[in-house]
C-alpha cells in the first residue's frame, strides 16, 4: 500500500511543471481524498471480523408497578342522549355498561326509581365505567325546579346513590319569527322551545289574547336563557327581554330584578303585568290555532250577554284572569258548572259550561292571577265543548277583548337609573334580530 502511494505522488511531480497553480491546488485536493477512502477501504474490518466480537444479551426488565396500577384503574367516560323508546337496559348498553350487579340496584334500590319515570327523550345521562364495563359512577339529572341529578357511585365494591345540584351556567340566545298560522308553528320554524313560546304569551298575555288576536305576519323577537351543565343544554331558562309586534302594534318588555321586586316591564320602566289577562284559557298546543269564536246553536244568535265563548277541548286548563276571591262555585241555569270571581271589589269574572272546578275551590278561598281554577266542558247549555267568559264591572258586561286593563304600579323613580342602564343592552339586542330569522349563541 505504502509503495503504491510513493508511485502516484512521484508521478504527480513528473508533470508538475507542465500544469498551473490552480490546477495543481485541485488535484492535490483530489488525491488527498483518494489517499483517505484508500485508507478508509483498507482499515474497515471484515464482517467475519465483526462477527466475533458480538454476542446476544438476553435481560428480564421489570414493568414499573405503576403500569399496572394505571391498567386496573383505567376508566371511560360516556355521554348518551335518551332516545324515545328507551328503556334502562337499552340506555346502559349505549353507555358501555356491562354489569348484572349495577341494573340490580338499579331496579331495586327505592331512591333509584325516578330514573326509570324519567327517561325523557333528549336528556343526556352520563357513566364512568371499567374497562370490562363495570359501573363506576352514573349521572341522571332530574325533572323538577331544582335542577338535582341523581348520583350513583361505586365506593369500595358498594353503590351508594344521591341527589347533588347540577353546576348550570347560562348562555343567551336570540331568535326572531313571523306568525304564519299559529305561535307554536311560527316557534317551530325557527326550533324555539315550547316553554319560551309559552313565556310569550304569559308575558304578553294582558295586552294580546293569542287564542283570538293573533294575525298573520305578526313577528316576534325574543331573547332568553339557555342552561347548560358540562358543555350539555339541559332546559331553557327566563326569557330576558321580547318584542311582540301584533296587527302592527309593537309590544315589548324587558326583565328587571329591582330592590323592590322583579318583573317584565316597558322601556319606559311601566309595569307590563295587568290586573287582568286577555284570555282565561292557558295557552297550549292543544288551543293554539283553535277555533275561539261559536254562535250560539241553541238560541240562533251571538249572546247578548255580551260573554266571550272559548272553544276547546275538554279538559283544557282554565286560568284565574286577576287575583281575587270566589264569590259563587257550582251549578247555576243555563251555565252549567259556574264559577265567580270577585275582584278588587267592583271587577268579576264569570266562568261557564266547565267540566269540573280545580282542587280547592271554594267560596272565600283566595286565588292569584293565572291559577288554574277548572277545566273547559260543555256542561249546561252547551252543545259543544268551550269556555263561557264573562267580565263585569259593577254588574255591568263588558267586552273583555276591548275594555282598558288597569296596569300594575311602574318602576319608582330612584330605579330608572338603574334598570335603563341594565335594559339598553337587551332593548339592543333586540333591535339586532328584529325582521331576522336567526338564532346567534353568545
Amino acid at each position: 500500500m505504502n509503495n503504491e502511494k510513493t508511485r502516484i505522488l512521484a508521478h504527480l511531480l513528473a508533470v508538475r511543471e507542465n500544469r498551473p497553480h490552480h490546477f495543481w491546488a485541485g488535484a492535490l485536493v483530489a488525491g488527498v481524498s483518494l489517499f483517505s477512502m484508500v485508507a478508509a477501504f483498507g482499515t474497515a474490518p471484515d464482517s467475519r471480523d465483526i462477527r466475533e466480537y458480538q454476542q446476544t444479551v438476553v435481560e428480564q426488565l421489570s414493568v414499573a408497578s405503576e403500569v399496572h396500577q394505571a391498567a386496573e384503574n383505567s376508566a371511560f367516560l360516556r355521554e348518551e342522549r335518551i332516545q324515545r323508546g328507551d328503556t334502562m337496559a337499552t340506555l346502559l348498553s349505549r353507555l358501555g355498561v356491562q354489569d348484572e350487579q349495577a341494573f340490580a340496584y338499579l331496579r331495586q334500590q327505592p331512591s333509584t326509581q325516578p330514573i326509570f319515570r324519567q327517561l325523557r327523550p333528549g336528556k343526556i345521562v352520563t357513566a364512568r365505567t371499567s374497562e370490562s364495563g363495570e359501573l363506576l359512577a352514573l349521572s341522571f339529572p332530574l325533572n323538577g325546579p331544582k335542577d338535582n341529578a341523581l348520583i350513583i357511585e361505586k365506593r369500595d365494591g358498594t353503590f351508594q346513590a344521591g341527589e347533588q345540584p347540577q353546576a348550570l351556567t347560562a348562555q343567551v340566545m336570540m331568535k326572531s319569527g313571523e306568525i304564519r298560522s299559529s305561535l307554536f308553528a311560527a316557534t317551530d320554524a325557527i326550533d324555539l322551545p315550547d316553554s319560551i313560546a309559552t313565556q310569550i304569551a304569559d308575558i304578553f298575555g294582558g295586552d294580546i289574547d293569542f287564542h283570538r288576536d293573533l294575525r298573520r305576519g305578526d313577528r316576534f323577537s325574543v331573547v332568553y336563557e339557555v342552561l347548560f351543565d358540562q358543555g350539555q343544554p339541559v332546559r331553557t331558562g327566563r326569557i330576558l327581554a321580547a318584542e311582540f309586534v301584533n296587527n302592527g302594534k309593537a309590544f315589548r318588555a324587558i326583565w328587571f330584578e329591582g330592590k323592590d321586586g322583579q318583573g317584565y316591564y316597558t322601556a319606559e320602566g311601566k309595569n307590563i303585568r295587568k290586573a287582568f289577562l286577555r284570555s282565561p284559557l292557558e295557552f297550549s298546543r292543544i288551543t293554539s290555532g283553535f277555533s275561539v269564536s261559536r254562535f250560539h246553536p241553541i238560541h240562533n244568535t251571538w249572546r247578548a250577554h255580551k260573554g266571550v265563548d272559548y272553544g276547546a277541548p275538554i279538559g283544557t286548563r282554565i286560568k284565574a284572569t286577576g287575583d281575587g276571591i270566589v264569590e259563587f262555585v257550582g251549578k247555576q241555569g243555563g251555565y252549567g258548572n259556574l264559577l265567580v270571581i270577585r275582584h278588587q271589589g267592583r271587577y268579576s269574572t264569570h266562568y261557564g259550561h266547565l267540566n269540573g272546578f280545580a282542587t280547592g275551590m271554594r267560596k272565600g278561598g283566595r286565588v292569584s292571577q293565572g291559577d288554574i281554577i277548572g277545566y273547559v266542558g260543555k256542561t249546561g247549555w252547551a252543545t259543544g265543548p268551550h269556555l263561557h267568559y264573562e267580565f263585569r264591572i259593577n254588574g255591568v258586561h263588558q267586552n273583555p277583548l276591548a275594555v282598558a286593563l288597569p296596569s300594575a304600579p311602574p318602576l319608582a323613580p330612584q330605579q330608572m337609573a338603574e334598570f335603563n342602564q341594565h335594559a339598553d343592552s337587551l332593548a339592543y339586542r333586540l333591535d339586532r334580530i328584529r325582521g331576522l330569522n336567526l338564532a346567534l349563541l353568545d
